[in-house]
């Protein structure tokens, strides 16, 4: 397992969605609760917290207010409470389709209505007193097994996803979670699905789909037939055990995906670790040696590139770079100059990083020419999911044009040549853009991007025209913002 934050639980957010299809949310004004909203946003997204008593109770968390959810004797529901008191306390019942009745603890009762008419009175469970959990988590990570302590890559060969790998390194360690019609799949990196048998098939057909349910803060799916998902036999195969019950075989933990890249230097070829701990770029392949993981702090925007062997790029003697740090520090962050298609980075000693003539990499330069810049190419995003303040990325209905405010998402297919991206979307077109900066996704031929790594977890992405892609009031994608910030940066 690797320290140093590199690989770190997700806090699990989610909405809740009633039976009218309508999420829970909290208002600012006066600290109401209603079920009045369509879409998953800022103001439907809760944590669950563990009641710090004895006992199964729990607490919901508005991540809007930052207060907790309160129900009172005579059924009233608010969101005011700044800390946890008695009223706040909840039970959580999962009913046998994984969703969920709330049941106040102290009153006994159940939370549940329609629209601003929401209560905590009902004295048994009726489809109005019923919950389902949407994640509100970017949905591409990677799968940890709680019992194997293995994390879920795709085996090409033997086409099946196994939890049999120690660390998530390459693209065959991404894992999307899609939502459709209240269930999740699990997508692997080539856009398969897994089949609850283990199989992994192109279509989410039912028995790969899989109900959601939260235990302990981990997750289990369970599949049509009523059994969980957990790692089989001594490979790992991910499939549906025998198990009706999910114990610590059936549970897993998401991590944070950070992005993994490999750079290409000016005389051709691939930057490694394969020769040892220098750092050089002497490789023609991109292969594990020459892939790295590569992490943004969020206060300096500077950012590490950790290798498969175990090391941190580190400033070294002269100006050298090697791959032999095992702890962060200033000598092992860089500060990344976006160049259009090139990336040049400028090491702690103010100096930017250059390739020698015999390949090895020195910071050691006060100017960036040829051999100071590299071609930096995002590996495990084959496909691709994004998220901006006001929600996900999706096709409109009936139109060539981008939302960018949906609580469901689309899954785009990312290529990349010399420095820049294609994005295609589900119907096989490119994206372009169009007349006053719209962004269009039913192209013939594609457009190049240009993706920024500016935030940690978070891109920027650029147009032909220089402008970078901005979400908007009209939730139109647009490509007009002079700035890579705000609503023009991206989960990814």
């Amino acid at each position: 397992m690797l320290t140093n934050g590199l690989h770190r639980g997700l806090r699990i957010q989610f909405g809740l969605l009633n039976d009218a299809d309508r999420y829970l949310t909290a208002e600012s004004f006066g600290f109401k609760v209603n079920a009045s909203a369509a879409s998953l946003k800022r103001k439907q997204i809760w944590v669950l917290e563990p009641e710090p008593g004895p006992g199964p109770a729990v607490l919901l968390r508005s991540s809007h207010l930052g207060r907790y959810l309160a129900a009172q004797e005579d059924g009233c529901v608010c969101c005011e409470a700044e800390r946890p008191s008695r009223d706040c306390r909840f039970l959580v019942l999962p009913q046998p389709d994984g969703r969920w009745a709330l049941q106040s603890e102290p009153h006994g009762r159940f939370f549940g209505g329609t629209e601003d008419r929401l209560s905590c009175f009902a004295t048994a469970v009726s489809p109005a007193e019923l919950w389902t959990v949407h994640l509100a988590i970017h949905p591409q990570a990677h799968l940890l097994s709680v019992s194997r302590r293995r994390y879920a890559h795709l085996c090409p060969q033997e086409g099946e996803l196994a939890a049999d790998s120690d660390t998530p390194w390459g693209v065959d360690a991404l894992v999307t979670l899609v939502f459709q019609n209240r269930q999740y799949c699990l997508k692997s990196r080539d856009s398969r699905y897994l089949r609850s048998d283990g199989r992994l098939v192109w279509e989410p057909e039912a028995r790969a789909r899989y109900t959601l349910e939260l235990k302990a803060g981990r997750l289990a799916f369970k599949d049509c037939d009523g059994r969980y998902l957990a790692p089989v036999g001594p490979t790992g195969t991910l499939r549906a055990g025998r198990s009706l019950r999910p114990g610590k075989d059936e549970l897993f933990d998401l991590e944070e995906s950070h992005p993994q890249v490999v750079l290409l230097a000016a005389n051709r070829r691939y930057v490694s670790v394969r020769q040892g701990v220098n750092i050089s770029a002497n490789q023609d392949e991109e292969l594990d040696h020459e892939t790295f993981l590569m992490q943004i702090d969020q206060e300096t925007k500077k950012c590490t590139f950790y290798s498969s062997t175990g090391g941190f790029w580190t400033l070294v003697t002269h100006g050298g770079i090697q791959a032999t740090a095992t702890q962060v520090s200033a000598n092992t962050m860089f500060e990344m100059e976006w160049r259009g298609r090139r990336v040049a980075l400028k090491a702690s000693n103010g100096r930017y990083v250059c390739m020698k003539k015999n390949g090895q990499l020195a910071a050691i330069s006060d100017f960036v020419g040829g051999d100071e810049e590299f071609v930096l190419k995002l590996i495990n995003r084959p496909i691709l999911v994004l998220r901006g303040l006001d929600g996900f990325v999706c096709r409109r209905r009936g139109s060539n044009q981008l939302d960018t405010n949906r609580s469901v998402y689309d899954v785009f297919h990312l290529s990349f040549s010399d420095g820049a991206y294609q994005i295609r979307g589900r119907g096989g077109g490119f994206w372009y853009t169009g007349p006053h900066g719209s962004v269009c996704s039913d192209g013939e031929r594609a457009e190049d991007f240009l993706f920024e790594f500016r935030e940690r977890g978070r891109v920027a992405i650029r147009a032909r025209s220089g402008k970078y892609l901005r979400g908007g009031a009209s939730g139109l994608l647009r490509a007009d913002a002079d700035v890579p910030a705000g609503l023009a940066l991206w989960e990814y």
